[in-house]
């Protein structure tokens, strides 16, 4: 027997963050990088030199899963480790020469081909839809339930 779903909104940015999701992990790894692999490296192209922990708070991701992130990127040549001059206990993760390279090749791309997923939206239409999603957000971190 077929139900309905009971709440049709929740499904559909269900349906539409998985989609986009593949979408981006089919394109990233053209680039031989995964879809976390490209998150770190997009925070740190927008936000410069960041902690572990400062990046894995931005992509959703546990400091523990990000150290091995890390290794691989470090491993690959587009990032590296910078000790704080403020806090011996911090490393900063940095980009290298190769990993903005590589950005500034990727990111203009792939920038204006996730604003094509939403061409069809006027600036009203994305302004209310930023909006939403941002009560939505709000919500949720929260945990007012």
């Amino acid at each position: 027997m077929e139900r309905p779903c009971p709440n049709q909104t929740f499904l559909l940015l269900m349906q539409t963050s998985k989609s986009i999701q593949e979408r981006v992990r089919t394109n990233i790894a053209s680039y031989s990088l995964s879809m976390t692999e490209f998150s770190v490296l997009e925070v740190l192209y927008h936000k410069d030199m960041q902690t572990i922990h400062e990046i894995g708070k931005r992509i959703l991701i546990t400091s523990g899963s990000m150290t091995y992130v890390i290794d691989k990127l470090v491993e690959k040549g587009f990032t590296k480790r910078v000790a704080c001059p403020k806090d011996r206990r911090a490393i900063h993760i940095s980009l290298t020469e190769k990993g903005k390279r590589i950005l500034d090749d990727i990111m203009p791309e792939h920038e204006k081909w996730v604003d094509s997923f939403f061409e069809e939206l006027n600036p009203v239409e994305m302004e209310n839809l930023n909006n939403l999603l941002e009560k939505i957000k709000k919500r949720t971190e929260n945990k007012i339930f």
